[in-house]
């Protein structure tokens, strides 16, 4: 096996760690999101409950402050993760665009191969033939002779 496969699987064990880690991230987003929204019905079903129950209005306050706290946290932590979500997109191109000049350089070198392989056969051929011809015109002298 050469160097470069050798390469190319390390690279290719890397690009998947890279999605792996940015399908985490985009999942943990889409949870932060989902919580996001929950809040915001659970804030809207609260807020209904204490128009209607008076008792209940008195202490909406203290729910409503906890409730936005947490909103704000969430929104925090959506923004942190989002930022996340950048760098591991970009660390992830980067680790395609390496995966792909390690298997461009492999198909070149490949490709020199088959080339280098073609003239061997092609000068063995041309051997041949000369030898073949050789032959021949060694018989024919000696049969004029």
């Amino acid at each position: 096996m050469s160097s470069l496969k050798t390469i190319i699987r390390l690279q290719k064990w890397k690009l998947d760690e890279k999605r792996r880690a940015l399908a985490e991230l985009q999942n943990l987003a889409d949870r932060l999101q989902a919580e996001i929204e929950r809040l915001k019905e659970e804030i809207a079903a609260e807020r209904d409950t204490a128009r209607g129950n008076v008792e209940y209005a008195f202490t909406y306050s203290n729910y409503i402050q906890a409730a936005m706290e947490r909103g704000k946290r969430l929104t925090q932590s959506m923004g942190q993760v989002e930022a996340q979500i950048a760098v591991a997109t970009d660390e992830m191109a980067e680790a395609f665009q390496e995966l792909k000049r390690y298997e461009l350089a492999e198909e070149e070198r490949l490709k020199r191969e088959k080339e280098k392989l073609k003239r061997k056969e092609a000068n063995m051929l041309d051997e041949t033939a000369l030898v073949g011809f050789r032959r021949r015109q060694q018989e024919e002298s000696s049969v004029e002779s």
